[in-house]
């Protein structure tokens, strides 16, 4: 049937392969009465002309759990909808040509395994068994992915789609969404067939998503790249190797040169990702059409060449390969090529599903984030990688391009710890960064903001090159622990712009705020934190909040947490209450070290002598300041927040009153270093979705007492049955490299945990680990082994309290 319904709970706009599948999820959680919409046929986008690789390959835990269940669902999927499917499990050989790459795949095989993969490392003899017709001599070494391969993304696609149908779903082909509007508590689709009202909407238009969320008032941030892949004929010993083994070769990814080559029938398919990338229909001259259905670009094969030879050189069969067509099609990119899968900000009821650079591979698992989302509010693993979120306001279409084609050029490229990418830079400057940036300040970007990462002294290599490194020590070492020393025995300033702050107020305010928080709220005149989980009970997020007065509060929060946050509050905010996003309207600098409250005697008049965790107005250089005295650092201190305008004078007040007293500049290098020793957490790091409030280790920060609370319910079972995981520190012999985020923790051959956070300790001089262990290991002076990079190394459970300073005596000091 062809004709449109009226009405629908879920319109998905958008019949591409991430369409289809969220169709067929959705119709799976029995959510049966939902309609897609296709302007075309289904595929008519970015999937028909898709390769159709299956890596599960990822650095992301996130994403390497939405790609492995799409492997899992795409083996099984024809027989459960009987639908003929060419999925072809042929593994896959990635080549590493330097040490720095074998660490990377080390750390992934940890990963896989962690989440049931056989992933393996191979020797560069190996690598012949697996793949005979590569060249090896200059090789370091492979990964082999058992569970890689390519599918027919066609196939794919109607078979999500028959799914979807069986079950009840609706897909009208040929009917293109032309507008939204909203209409009381529903959406209405506009069509050449007439208007669809629904409850739910899905942004699934793939390259015509950014057109579609106009409708929305919503500018997504995206670029549309050209790929380029060579189909090649038959090749002879390609056939005579597939008739005597009976499969296909393993596809190759030799990513140190930025290509994949995989066998088609008995011939290749290569697709390189050039540097001298091209990206499309951002100009006069080239304009985003109406239609692009099953079109592609002319082809570009000088733009490609030298990859074509370095990959005849690495196959030299392929020298023999009558190269039979190239395609070359638009491919979407986010500013870090990561998707978009979550609710559209700040839009009720409107979702995103797009923008998928590798949406074959990612299809799968994107349909069930998204029917997750869509049914019941919360995804199962924490999928802030891909939330729409994570992008706010400052990604214009000047930097969606630079970083599109950024990540393109650099697609296989490893993301090192202390490395920085330079396109797209110097979006959000703070009021001091002329400053910051004399006392020799090497930055990074955090939601666009320019924050110094560490202090260069002279001689110290600020080159990208330098950073590029998995070790602990680079040029940067050094100095973050002169850093470190001078916030331990004197004092140190760091510039912080951009916390995102909401100023919530109204008749009911504090306690509609305290029936969202697990815990207390201060009380008026303090400072207190307040943790907000969903109703599985797991961390959704944590903010300080500050007393202004009975009914007036503020609550500030991570940088890159500005539209998440303030979303969680607005979206059920009862009428009366006021809640105001002011996170421009203020900037923040920590002084924090034992001579502080010496350097602020100086210049302030405001009441020093006023406890942790108290805040008050002051008088600093003439403006008026607000003082936090709170230190994610661990030391006596206070945050210094002062209007942009007034930050300048503030910040050279207290930079000459501070120079007698041994003050230091410090960066957010240096700050991982100081908070990991106190054991305070990282958002969407140790904080995240992924546990809950109890395995995170904030039960102190629970008050059972309350009557309700969001999660109460769910938390009072956990306590009952005692928690499964326990959060932890760690004390590691780690050798060159610190832990990275979800390195694995064993007992003997038993995999019990992992890693949240990984960090050298430059006050305690030792590496420590933030985890989470199986409940019955986190006894202090457990001993346990992390994996870090492929080697195990001993690490000792500590006690329930901060390695630095656990009794709090400097802070309150």
């Amino acid at each position: 049937m062809s004709d449109l319904p009226k009405s629908a709970r879920v319109v998905i706009i958008g019949g591409g392969v991430v369409g289809a599948s969220c169709l067929y999820h959705l119709a799976k959680a029995g959510w049966s009465d939902c309609v897609l919409l296709e302007k075309n046929e289904l595929t008519a986008g970015s999937t028909w002309h898709a390769a159709g690789n299956i890596p599960t390959f990822s650095s992301s835990w996130s994403i390497m759990n939405m790609q492995r269940y799409s492997t899992e669902l795409y083996r099984r999927l024809g027989d459960e909808v009987d639908y003929p499917m060419n999925y072809h499990v042929t593994g896959s050989v990635r080549l590493g040509h330097s040490k720095e790459r074998m660490l990377e795949f080390e750390r992934v095989v940890g990963m896989g395994r962690y989440q049931g993969m056989a992933l393996e490392m191979l020797a560069p003899e190996d690598i012949k068994e697996r793949y005979p017709f590569v060249e090896t001599h200059d090789l370091a070494g492979g990964m082999y992915d058992p569970y890689d391969g390519d599918i027919d993304p066609a196939q794919l696609t109607q078979a999500l789609a028959k799914g979807a149908r069986d079950m009840g779903a609706r897909i009208i082909r040929f009917c293109p969404a032309t507008g939204a509007r909203r209409d009381g508590d529903e959406w209405v689709i506009a069509t050449p067939k007439g208007d669809i009202r629904c409850e739910y909407v899905v942004n699934a238009a793939g390259y015509y998503a950014r057109e579609v969320g106009k409708w929305f008032g919503r500018d997504l941030p995206m670029m549309v790249m050209s790929h380029q892949y060579m189909l090649f004929d038959t090749v002879p010993e390609v056939e005579a190797w597939s008739k005597e083994n009976g499969r296909k070769l393993p596809l190759l990814r030799d990513v140190d040169s930025s290509y994949y080559l995989r066998q088609e029938k008995n011939g290749f398919n290569l697709g390189p990702y050039e540097r001298n990338c091209k990206a499309h229909w951002i100009t006069q001259d080239d304009p985003f059409p109406q239609d692009f259905s099953f079109q592609l670009f002319p082809d570009d094969l000088e733009r490609i060449e030298w990859h074509i030879n370095d990959a005849m050189a690495r196959v030299p069969l392929l020298e023999k390969a009558p190269l039979q067509k190239n395609i070359n099609g638009p491919i979407p990119y986010t500013p870090d090529g990561n998707p978009l899968i979550g609710p559209m900000p700040g839009v009720p009821n409107a979702f995103e599903a797009c923008v998928f650079t590798f949406g074959i591979c990612q299809a799968g698992g994107a349909g069930k984030v998204l029917a997750e989302w869509v049914t019941e509010g919360q995804t199962e693993w924490d999928m802030w990688s891909c939330d729409p979120r994570r992008f706010t306001g400052f990604c214009d279409e000047d930097y969606c391009i630079a970083k599109g084609m950024e990540v393109y050029g650099h697609e296989y490229a490893m993301h090192f710890p202390h490395h920085a990418w330079p396109a797209g830079r110097d979006k959000k400057l703070s009021p001091i960064h002329a400053q910051t940036s004399a006392l020799g300040g090497v930055f990074g970007a955090y939601n666009g903001w320019e924050r110094p990462n560490w202090y260069a002294r002279p001689g110290d290599d600020t080159s990208e090159e330098g950073t590029q490194t998995w070790r602990r020590e680079g040029p940067w070492f050094d100095a973050v622990r002169a850093e470190c020393e001078a916030v331990r025995d004197a004092a140190g300033i760091l510039d912080l712009p951009g916390f995102s702050r909401f100023r919530l107020s109204g008749a009911g305010a504090a306690a509609w705020l305290d029936g969202l928080i697990t815990g207390r709220l201060p009380a008026q005149g303090r400072v207190g934190l307040g943790y907000f989980a969903d109703d599985k009970g797991r961390i959704v997020t944590e903010m300080s909040i500050a007393r202004l007065a009975e009914d007036e509060l503020l609550l500030i929060t991570a940088a890159t947490a500005q539209w998440h946050d303030y979303e969680w509050l607005a979206r059920d905010l009862p009428s009366g209450l006021s809640l105001t996003d002011e996170t421009d309207d203020w900037t923040c600098q920590i002084l924090t070290g034992p001579k502080s409250r010496d350097i602020l005697a100086g210049v302030c008049d405001g009441d020093l002598s006023l406890p942790w965790l108290s805040w008050q107005t002051a008088q600093i250089a003439g403006a008026e300041v607000v003082l936090f005295r709170v230190s994610f650092a661990g030391e006596l201190g206070w945050e210094i927040h002062s209007r942009p305008g007034d930050t300048a004078a503030v910040f050279d007040a207290v930079w000459k009153a501070g120079q007698p007293h041994g003050l230091r500049p410090f960066g957010m290098f240096a700050l991982n270093s100081l908070r990991i020793e106190k054991g305070y957490r990282a958002w969407k790091g140790d904080l995240s979705t992924d546990y809950t409030v109890l395995q995170g280790g904030l039960g102190r920060f629970v008050d059972w007492s309350k009557p309700a609370f969001r999660g109460k319910a769910a938390l009072v079972a956990e306590k009952a049955a005692g928690p499964s995981k326990r959060f932890v520190t760690l004390v590691v012999e780690a050798g060159d490299y610190d832990p990275p985020y979800m390195a694995t923790l064993w007992q003997g051959d038993t995999v019990v945990g992992e890693t949240t956070s990984g960090y050298w300790g430059h006050r305690v001089g030792a590496c420590v680990a933030l985890g989470m262990v199986r409940a019955d290991l986190a006894e202090p002076g457990t001993a346990l082994e992390i994996e870090i990079f492929g080697t195990r190394h001993r690490a000792i459970v500590q006690e329930d309290k901060p390695l630095w300073d656990p009794a709090n005596a400097r802070l309150r000091g």
